[in-house]
């Protein structure tokens, strides 16, 4: 048996004070992607049933995972070059009212270092605006 090269991966968490179930609730919301996926940033439309974004590489393709009741909020992102990206997302229902995003940030094949971080980075951004967004909407009464 050959010794298979992991792919390189970071998993990027957040957590976020407010319930599992209105995360997810607001997270799947495609039409709000663009309030804090910054790649998506410039707008997103449906047309025939799927889901199309501006994104700085071009028009994507964005699907995301069926409702489920794990909090499973995968998205596959078609690429303008047809090349279809997995981005593994979940929300987990931590503590007593709160919650943690979690998202595996891989390393494609022909990424440099740099290249890496700065996607890393990207998603941590990104995650700390969807916390701010949901924590805005969702204030618990006083």
């Amino acid at each position: 048996m050959g010794m298979t090269t992991m792919q390189e991966a970071v998993v990027v968490s957040q957590a976020v004070d407010a319930p599992a179930d209105v995360v997810y609730a607001l997270a799947r919301q495609m039409d709000k992607l663009p309030l804090w996926a910054s790649g998506l940033a410039r707008g997103i439309a449906e047309r025939g049933g799927e889901w199309f974004a501006d994104s700085p590489m071009g028009e994507v393709k964005v699907a995301m995972a069926p409702v489920n009741a794990f909090g499973v909020l995968d998205h596959d992102v078609t690429l303008p070059n047809g090349v279809s990206v997995h981005n593994a997302f979940r929300v987990t229902p931590c503590g007593e009212s709160g919650s943690l995003l979690s998202f595996v940030v891989l390393r494609p094949a022909d990424a440099s270092a740099q290249s890496f971080e700065a996607d890393v980075a990207h998603v941590r951004r990104d995650l700390a605006a969807l916390k701010q967004l949901v924590e805005q909407e969702h204030r618990p009464p006083a």
